[in-house]
């Protein structure tokens, strides 16, 4: 009759445990966002106020923005929140009673997998679905309310076999302002070049170009056809769509990412870089595995030296120096230079040996 109650005490220490990390890594991640939001607003409030948007306008820019500030600094906040934790831990010698009870390095850091697995899962929602949303509906937002949207910078992009070209974006995405299209065969040769002065999107006929001059490119001349009015673009796209390809880099899910790839939906990038953000994505759990081991030194910071050991500090360093090389390897994959595995794996496996490999020279001494 005493094993059920006893049972869930074998969970205490995983409960206490991954309840600390969370709410360190909670506490690290808001006094981040708050930074961040505190130095976003900074530049952009003047122009907020310009628009005539007022108090309003200042919380709706800082309430959309929040997802993809906390998405950015959940690794950063994992880190930090780690070496705390385990740093007070051991200055506390809570590490010590643990050790002499027989816990190992190794349980401890399964003991804290569950938390960081929480918290990398919640990054790839943010990622993949919560952030692509919300910086949607902003940059509609920052479009819509633009007062001078012809200063909007041009943007190219590829549907089919047609080459398509926009000179500015305005009413969060209703009205294009000199919409060009490059119309090519199978064998990708110019077929039809048709410039329009603008295009206005309405639910009821959709898509409509106006003022249309209209080349046809023949196999050694080129015709020009009668003008045109008005003229129904058989085009897939929604106004959202034209916001988030007039973006610059724009956060995408991974069902967008998928479409692109296989040419179901319009695309500004390179497949290379569509697959390294995908890979990316998904490995973001792992990601925080590898911060979270490279933490765990900081067990080893002997009781006497207390706050004065560097420990902490070579481990926030190395933290540091992952998401940094991490960053790079993930420019060159969306450069061309690297394949998209190549841009997101080894360095997840040269941070573990080392992490492993300085755990091990401590383990012995």
């Amino acid at each position: 009759m005493s094993a059920p109650a006893n049972k869930p005490s074998r969970f205490v220490l995983l409960r206490y445990l991954s309840g600390v990390l969370l709410n360190r890594v909670l506490l690290c991640g808001a006094v981040l966002v708050g930074l961040l939001e505190i130095l976003a607003l900074l530049e952009q409030t003047t122009p907020i106020l310009q628009r005539h948007l007022g108090v309003s306008g200042i919380l709706t820019y800082a309430t959309m923005r929040l997802p993809f500030l906390l998405a950015g600094t959940l690794p950063l906040s994992l880190l930090i929140g780690a070496l705390v934790t385990l740093t007070q831990m051991t200055l506390a010698s809570e590490m010590a009673i643990l050790q002499a009870s027989g816990l190992s390095v190794v349980g401890l850091y399964k003991r804290l997998i569950p938390a960081t697995l929480i918290i990398g899962v919640l990054g790839v929602t943010l990622d993949d679905q919560v952030t692509p949303r919300s910086e949607q509906a902003l940059a509609a937002w920052w479009n819509r309310t633009d007062p001078h949207p012809e200063n909007g910078h041009s943007f190219w992009f590829h549907e089919g076999l047609t080459l398509t070209r926009v000179n500015y974006v305005a009413d969060g995405g209703n009205f294009l302002g000199g919409v060009t299209l490059y119309s090519r065969n199978e064998k990708g040769l110019l077929q039809d070049v048709i410039r329009a002065e603008r295009a206005d999107y309405s639910k009821a006929r959709g898509w409509i170009l106006h003022d249309l001059k209209v080349v046809h490119v023949k196999t050694a001349t080129a015709e020009n056809m009668p003008d045109e009015a008005e003229r129904a673009w058989p085009t897939s796209l929604h106004p959202w769509d034209f916001i988030r390809l007039s973006a610059e880099n724009p956060p995408l899910s991974s069902g967008t990412i998928l479409g692109m790839l296989r040419g179901h939906l319009p695309s500004d990038s390179s497949p290379g870089f569509l697959q390294a953000g995908l890979l990316e994505r998904f490995l973001r759990p792992l990601s925080l595995l590898v911060l979270l081991l490279i933490a765990l030194p900081v067990i080893y910071i002997p009781p006497r030296t207390g706050t004065r050991s560097w420990t902490p500090v070579w481990c926030l360093g190395a933290g540091l120096l992952f998401v940094i090389v991490q960053g790079m390897l993930r420019a060159m994959g969306n450069a061309g230079l690297l394949p998209p595995p190549v841009a997101t794996i080894p360095g997840l496996i040269i941070f573990t040996l080392g992490a492993v490999t300085v755990l091990l020279r401590n383990e012995a001494k």
